[in-house]
């Protein structure tokens, strides 16, 4: 039978039947160990017994009622956030390109409320802020925008990490700058902590809003509830997704409320944003992500994984020749395609992604301990030696 799924995607010839904590088990039985977790989405891993039950009582309750209705989940799930963030508003959504589409409008509308020409964004190269036509025109991404042009105006960009460039580029049109703490398609690459307490600083200067994209790096996945807190620095606005649905299609818009000034009702929307089911799942991650000693034990799983990740590059570096990343959100820096290193890896049982830059992404689950850890290094070590006799 010919497949009828649109071939936008090139997956692995497997079908995963169901999951276990940091496995996934496939239809034939084979097990594998997730270190994708779904690109970085099930931060819980799979199955996890509370949001079982959280999703599972939801459903028999209601599924969808619109936000033409109060919404309690949607208010405490906004409430929560509000109070462990910079933030005062939260605008829930479905994914991470919807939050950062949210994030461009928030500023374009702050500035269009108050009399002001500024409406341009300045994003930095090597950027992925999603895949709808205003996040591939603000990443700019060649393999990303190739076939969709012309992008849409408003998005100029320079190079990540370079503070004058930066600072060259904002002008009197300029109403925002957006940008990831670590670059995750980009191929793993954190921000220095100065060249985002500096652009915090332009921003003041400026009076301009800095939006931070927190798809990926959020909810835990550095260490911190969310990546700019290393810089010790606040955003105006912040998208999130990924991981604070643990697995279920969600995601946020975080601002101040000077920042949303301009977002009056009838300004924005989702049909499916904020919906029952979709709360009852990110109010559980929030649960687990959000009790004492949880982020401890994902600071010091990071530490403890990029450790081993060093030990495997000098024992291999004809296939990898460094690591890098934050947290719980790593990558090797590959001499052979990444691509090869992925595949190898999926054939001895490991689950990984790829990155730009030639990178192999690691995104276990934020549950995940030493054991697994080691588990994932032996499997990485035996298909870098086997990559290394082919050579």
């Amino acid at each position: 039978m010919t497949n009828a799924v649109m071939q936008t995607y090139a997956p692995a010839d497997v079908v995963f039947d169901k999951g276990e904590g940091v496995y996934l088990i496939a239809e034939d039985g084979k097990r594998f160990l997730d270190f994708g977790a779904g690109v970085a989405v099930t931060c819980l891993g799979h199955a996890h017994p509370h949001l079982v039950s959280a999703l599972t009582e939801q459903a028999a309750k209601l599924w969808h009622c619109s936000n033409l209705y109060r919404i309690k989940g949607q208010e405490r799930f906004a409430r929560r956030l509000a109070d462990s963030t910079f933030g005062d508003v939260v605008f829930s959504c479905n994914s991470g390109a919807e939050a950062n589409e949210c994030a461009i409008k928030i500023a374009r509308k702050y500035f269009a409320a108050k009399g002001s020409k500024r409406y341009r964004i300045l994003t930095f190269a090597g950027a992925f802020h999603g895949r709808t036509m205003a996040t591939l025109s603000a990443g700019k991404q060649a393999k990303h925008c190739d076939g969709f042009g012309p992008m849409l105006d408003g998005f100029d960009q320079v190079a990540f990490n370079d503070l004058d460039a930066a600072r060259a580029a904002i002008t009197d049109e300029t109403a925002a700058v957006h940008v990831e703490p670590v670059q995750g398609e980009g191929g793993m690459r954190p921000a220095d902590m100065a060249f985002l307490q500096g652009l915090r600083q332009l921003c003041d200067e400026h009076g301009i809003l800095l939006m931070m994209d927190e798809v990926q790096t959020g909810v835990g996945r550095t260490g911190k509830l969310f990546a700019h807190e290393w810089a010790g620095i606040t955003p105006d606005v912040m998208a999130i997704a990924k991981g604070i649905g643990g697995g279920f299609p969600v995601g946020a818009c975080i601002a101040t409320a000077e920042a949303a000034s301009g977002m009056a009702p009838g300004a924005h929307g989702s049909t499916y944003g904020g919906n029952p089911l979709a709360m009852a799942a990110t109010n559980a991650v929030l649960d687990i992500v959000l009790e004492d000693g949880f982020l401890n034990h994902v600071a010091q799983m990071g530490e403890y994984l990029q450790k081993r990740m060093d030990d495997v590059v000098a024992k291999y570096p004809q296939i990898v020749k460094g690591a890098r990343g934050l947290g719980l959100m790593v990558g090797f820096e590959c001499v052979v395609p990444n691509t090869d290193l992925v595949a190898q890896c999926f054939n001895n049982g490991l689950l990984a992604v790829p990155a730009g830059d030639n990178v192999m992404r690691l995104l276990p689950p934020l549950v995940v301990q030493e054991e697994h850890i080691e588990a994932a290094i032996a499997i990485i070590e035996r298909s870098c030696k086997e990559l290394s006799e082919k050579v």
